[in-house]
């Protein structure tokens, strides 16, 4: 029997369409892979084209070494002469061939990110641009966006979209971040795709060579290509035409990136003859989960019409759960997951739990411990070992002991105080001399005049420490933590990167206040102590390190190309996802790529979907209320094993047109899609103790009560402590006893 024999009607006709330009619209798993590999057997075996003349394009080494090896099995014989490579490194090999012909050496240097900012300080340190006001990040970012454009610099300002005096800052910065990048001979990593298309442009003799050579091109995850790659491709493909691109528009996901979802929806504009298949029939999910994939996707306009079908079994209904809260939902997945595992029905290794953002794995890491349950976290690191949560910790720890000398080494200079190591050296030198705290030496008279001008940098740190020390066991913790971060710059810095990265720690910060509230709410006796000591407890997950059976833990994003049998999509609410912004933001655009974002969590279920969605979620230390996400709204009803209780709208007329009630008040709701509940302080009715009276404090001890006054939202009461003299401070948060 043929090789091809074993392909479906559509994959068949995808393999031997081998001439001028084909799109393939491969569903989520609908066997794109098989096809492009048993194309290529196709073109060898049957066409007698020659391998050196077949270049195949994916996105991962991971995928191109697949592939290979896939074609090697097919064939019989090695495929090391057909190029599949990645975009990148089949850019490499053509500039370390080509490049001194745009003014560059053969050995030029490809920079990483670290040297990349390094690069840009020295720019910035020439142009005399202050990087406190202007990030490094920000810079870089911009870069990246214009590359991937191919935008120079001189048309930056022209076309960025920027304020004038903005782009023409950036724009300077840009044209003398290449200038050092040239004198370097060196590029970036976004170079390496604009560089190849300047040789190409200005070189006839090295576009008709690389034409001749690579007379078929396939192109894998084609949705994520953005504005370069499709320039490229499209000039090595200009001269024969035979460019087979295979993609899922519904799969578009990456725009944050630079992807490019028009590259394959105006496919045919680009090749007016260019044929289109589909591939529909799905090997992977159940039919209940490719229609409920399927009712949400539809809500797309912008899409390549196409339904998944399978012939797989019918399966189980979608689990969907919804719960008054965060933890009841983080609770029932993780116990969900435990029961069927000690069932025999499931292995942890056939779980995976999805969500839209890294900061809502935290929840979830603690239950998975609290359980003794394994896990891996994918595509980031443990909550609490994160940069910015480890920073926070650092301060706590330092305002709460001042001897962990880790801990105040780690935030001295965080956020940039102008605090060099050299100074650090000197009071570390000083502390180790006198068997002192290095904190204790940072208030050392003696210490302070040995660093010379650099006590005055010192100074402010160590008052900032003490005064956040005099306000511990006064205030809430979530009023500490918000004044630290507003002290000392933290949370204003991120937001000056304005990158995605910054965007994502400012979420895990919120989430570590939203800890902390917890914390404080249902602790017997809380402390910032006792809150270290829980968050410390929490954080050891070594143990799981080299688990060989595990719950997978990753964002949405993190998971397209995989599947599992068990997937648990969480947090599925308006304003967690889709997110606040993008239902406030009005770009239909936007909302579209978190829908598509939503398919592809659907798609990798193998054989049981949950959704589950919560009805309140703490945010920065609030309790949000909200409503189901519109996604989960957009799956029939009867796919559902769980049916939601829903309130039938009235219809009534407007303007002459049958409307719902919903869609009167959705302008509205989309202004605000859910409501802020404060933090509130449960006033006691009255006080155990008046003026005069002795009481004690959990952390200051004993003291006398000076005054009392009604504040309306609390009592506030002055006290003069024994050891830690007058404090003021709320009666409910005091919680003094009388003695």
């Amino acid at each position: 029997m043929s090789i091809y024999d074993t392909l479906n009607d559509k994959q068949r006709e995808a393999v031997l369409m081998t001439e001028g330009p084909l799109l393939i619209l491969a569903g989520a798993g609908s066997g794109k892979t098989r096809v492009l590999t048993h194309r290529t057997a196709y073109l060898i075996e049957e066409m007698k084209v020659a391998p050196w003349n077949i270049m195949a394009i994916t996105f991962t080494n991971k995928a191109a070494n697949e592939m290979r090896e896939r074609i090697t099995n097919l064939l019989g014989y090695q495929a090391d002469g057909i190029w599949v490579r990645t975009f990148h490194s089949s850019c490499v090999m053509i500039l370390r061939k080509f490049i001194d012909r745009i003014g560059f050496s053969s050995n030029f240097s490809i920079y990483d990110t670290d040297d990349q900012k390094t690069v840009l300080r020295e720019v910035c340190k020439k142009l005399k641009i202050d990087t406190k006001i202007y990030k490094e990040k920000m810079f870089l970012r911009e870069i990246s966006k214009a590359k991937d454009e191919f935008i120079s610099p001189a048309e930056y300002i022209k076309e960025s979209g920027q304020d004038e005096f903005a782009a023409k800052r950036i724009a300077e910065v840009y044209d003398a971040y290449q200038k050092r990048l040239k004198e370097n001979n060196a590029l970036d990593f976004d170079d390496i795709i604009v560089k190849t298309i300047e040789l190409l442009r200005s070189d006839a003799e090295v576009l008709e060579y690389y034409q001749e050579k690579f007379k078929y091109i396939m192109v894998d995850e084609y949705q994520d290509t953005n504005t370069v790659q499709f320039m490229l491709i499209s000039l090595l493909a200009k001269k024969y035409n035979n460019l087979c691109v295979v993609g899922d528009d519904d799969q578009s996901i990456y725009k944050f990136r630079g992807a490019n979802i028009y590259n394959i929806l105006n496919f045919e504009k680009a090749y007016p003859n260019a044929r289109v298949i589909k591939l529909e029939q799905n090997y992977r999910s159940t039919k209940t989960i490719l229609a409920a994939a399927n009712s949400v996707i539809h809500n797309n306009s912008e899409r390549k019409d196409k339904s998944l079908w399978t012939e797989n079994p019918e399966g189980e209904k979608i689990d969907f759960r919804e719960f008054e809260n965060a933890f009841e939902e983080a609770t029932y997945v993780a116990e969900d997951i435990k029961s069927k595992v000690a069932s025999g029905k499931l292995k942890f290794s056939d779980c995976a739990i999805l969500y839209r953002t890294n900061a809502q794995s935290r929840l979830f890491e603690e239950k998975f411990i609290n359980l003794n349950l394994p896990y891996k976290l994918i595509g980031g690191v443990n909550f609490y070992s994160r940069k910015e949560i480890k920073d926070v910790l650092a301060y706590l720890k330092t305002i709460a002991n001042g001897n962990d000398n880790l801990a105040v080494r780690r935030i001295i200079n965080v956020p940039k105080r102008g605090i060099g190591n050299t100074t650090i050296g000197k009071v570390n030198d000083f502390a180790d001399s006198r068997g002192i705290s290095f904190y204790d030496a940072l208030k050392d008279e003696e210490s302070l005049a040995n660093v010379g001008k650099a006590s005055t940098k010192l100074k402010p740190f160590v008052d900032l420490i003490e005064d956040l020390r005099n306000k511990e066991g006064t205030i809430p913790l979530k009023d500490l933590i918000d004044e630290l971060l507003e002290r000392t710059g933290y949370i204003a810095d991120l937001r000056n990167e304005r990158t995605d990265e910054a965007l994502t720690r400012i979420e895990n910060i919120e989430e570590f206040i939203n800890k902390a509230v917890d914390y404080e709410e249902n602790a017997e006796e809380p402390s910032l102590g006792g809150f270290i000591e829980e968050v410390a407890l929490v954080a050891d997950i070594d143990s799981y390190d080299d688990a060989t059976e595990y719950v997978v833990f990753m964002t949405l994003h993190g998971a397209k190309g995989l599947e599992f049998k068990q997937v648990y999509l969480a947090g599925m609410e308006d304003g967690t996802f889709p997110g606040y912004f993008t239902i406030n933001s009005g770009d239909t655009s936007e909302l579209e790529e978190e829908r598509r974002l939503c398919y592809v969590g659907i798609t990798r279920a193998r054989e049981f979907l949950a959704i589950t969605s919560a009805k309140q979620r703490m945010v920065h230390g609030e309790t949000k209320y909200c409503k189901r996400s519109r996604f989960v709204n957009e799956i029939p009803i009867e796919l559902m094993k769980e049916q939601p209780v829903v309130k039938q709208e009235k219809v009534i007329p407007i303007e002459g047109k049958m409307k719902t009630a919903y869609a009167k008040a959705k302008a509205e709701f989309k202004a605000k899609p859910f409501e802020s509940k404060q933090f509130k302080v449960n006033k006691a009715e009255g006080l155990s103790y008046v003026e005069g009276d002795t009481v004690k404090h959990l952390k200051f001890g004993l003291g006398t009560v000076l005054n009392i006054v009604d504040g309306g939202r609390d009592y506030e009461v002055t006290v003069d402590f024994q050891k830690s003299g007058v404090k003021k401070m709320f009666a409910s948060f005091a919680k003094l006893k009388k003695v």
